[in-house]
């Protein structure tokens, strides 16, 4: 049964969308600044913690927000639910991030600056001047926090994405088990996805990155995301063969 679901037009068009949202997760991963140990002693700029908890914890959020719409909402669209997984990751983003600026500012005393340009693209702000010696930045400049609030945007988007196309393919299947749990496998597998696709950036990161105007991204973000493509249609795949009773 599960071969033959994956020559049904529609099961190659989920295993395919399940891909995309993959990506899209691990794209915003690089949008989001991470600082790690660096930024928690305010030698470098972001939050500090890693890629996988970033986008763990923004991911749940975002799961909880999409499914809630996904639940409450006769006849939700693929759209509303999306929008409500990228709202419940953004605020979860930008939270961290607010708390950990407050913490920055009047905890540690010191200023948001950036060591990646001159001047940041959103405000205009000069950054060398603020600049503390032996340093890659400090704090959560403001392109730093538009990025991350980017970042968390993308992964809701993309892990909803994986609840909406799994809750509509299990809910229909003959399973009776699987069917009546279909949300419940449905957000473990979404969660899945989002761990793996926050591990792959966290090799091409190299531990830091402030955002998409950090010199990491270009460099790394074409090579993560191909591989995150190709990771996300295993994981495709597995889902439809799930649904197959394998």
């Amino acid at each position: 049964m599960a071969e033959f679901l994956l020559l049904d037009p529609q099961m190659l068009m989920n295993v395919l969308l399940i891909a995309i949202s993959g990506t899209l997760i691990c794209i915003g991963v690089h949008f989001v600044p991470v600082g790690g140990a660096p930024a928690a002693m305010a030698q470098a700029t972001g939050i500090g913690t890693g890629t996988v908890e970033l986008a763990a914890g923004s991911g749940l959020v975002g799961l909880i927000t999409a499914s809630y719409m996904y639940a409450n909402v006769p006849g939700a669209s693929m759209a509303l639910v999306l929008a409500a997984g990228a709202m419940g990751s953004m605020i979860l983003i930008a939270s961290a991030m607010l708390l950990g600026g407050l913490v920055y500012a009047y905890g540690v005393g010191i200023p948001f600056a950036s060591a990646q340009v001159k001047r940041d693209p959103i405000t205009g702000d000069s950054q060398e001047e603020y600049m503390s010696k032996g340093t890659q930045g400090h704090g959560i400049p403001t392109v730093s926090f538009v990025s991350g609030v980017i970042g968390a945007a993308l992964g809701g988007i993309g892990g909803s994405m994986i609840y909406f196309v799994l809750v509509g393919l299990y809910s229909g299947v003959d399973n009776i088990v699987l069917s009546t749990n279909a949300a419940a496998v449905a957000g473990v597998f979404a969660m899945g996805v989002y761990y793996v696709n926050a591990v792959v950036p966290s090799y091409g990161v190299g531990g830091t990155i402030e955002g998409f105007h950090d010199a990491k991204f270009k460099r790394v973000l074409p090579k993560d995301a191909f591989t995150s493509f190709i990771i996300s249609l295993l994981a495709g795949v597995l889902a439809i063969l799930i649904a197959g009773g394998v």
